[in-house]
């Protein structure tokens, strides 16, 4: 598998079976009381500092509700390539867990917030912050219809430890999210990730449309999408200019 786009394309609109307007408004909801794994990937074919560089990045992601308090383990791993410098690398980025709790949980709402902590997994220098990390998230979903569904994640974090040698970690990120049930499992989302390092004063806030389908084989509900992404503010190196998010999302 090169690109998990090209797969997720590929799967859109060939398979089709019933499912609930609630299943479906729910599959988006990530604070569903239900265990998911995700597979995402980021890909970004220029980077602001050298058009020639680029970089994805595979997220499997894992989220188990334990009573009121929702697990999520995020895992990366990532390609990054600069001719201009000569740097390039590949493997595993730095582990992330949340655990969110569901202050509320219902149909309609959801409200989730907790801790937030990394570890420095990461195989090479240029793919992790070689700290430990601490900070907070919260998320709010809201199925405003069975049509509409709106919400937002903020996650905040510094570094606690780790390597003096590298620099000092201080990361804030808004994930505004919207999406549009058009029929028949399909829908129109948009839920760019904004991300800003307090450190360095550096930023990235992209905005993005894209196509998904929802589709219940047996008792899993299966979550395709793709959605192009566009910077429209930026400062910094190795800040996307374009990227490519797409998914698989399972819920069991």
């Amino acid at each position: 598998m090169k690109y998990l786009f090209i797969v997720v394309s590929l799967l859109i609109g060939t398979v089709s079976f019933a499912q609930t307007d609630q299943e479906k408004a729910q599959a988006n909801n990530p604070l569903a009381k239900i265990t998911a794994f995700n597979l995402q990937q980021y890909y970004a074919p220029n980077l602001t500092g050298n058009d020639e560089a680029t970089s994805s990045t595979y997220w499997l992601r894992y989220a188990k509700p334990t009573g009121r308090v929702l697990w999520r383990a995020s895992l990366p791993f990532s390609t990054y390539s600069n001719p201009e410098t000569g740097i390039s690398s590949s493997g595993l980025g730095d582990f992330d867990l949340f655990a969110a709790y569901l202050a509320v949980s219902k149909p309609t709402l959801s409200f989730g917030i907790g801790p937030s902590v990394s570890a420095p997994t990461a195989t090479h220098s240029t793919l992790g912050t070689g700290n430990w990390t601490l900070g907070a998230a919260a998320v709010a979903f809201a199925s405003v219809s069975p049509q509409f569904q709106t919400g937002g994640l903020v996650i905040w974090r510094t570094d606690v430890g780790g390597d003096m040698n590298r620099e000092e970690v201080n990361i804030l990120a808004f994930q505004p999210f919207a999406f549009w049930q058009v029929g028949n499992g399909v829908y129109f989302r948009s839920a760019p990730t904004w991300n800003f390092n307090l450190e360095k004063g550096t930023y990235n806030v992209p905005l993005g449309v894209g196509l998904g389908k929802v589709i219940k084989i047996k008792k899993t509900v299966c979550n395709f999408f793709i959605e192009p992404q566009y910077s429209v503010l930026h400062y910094g190196d190795n800040q996307p200019l374009f990227q490519l998010y797409s998914a698989l999302n399972m819920q069991f």
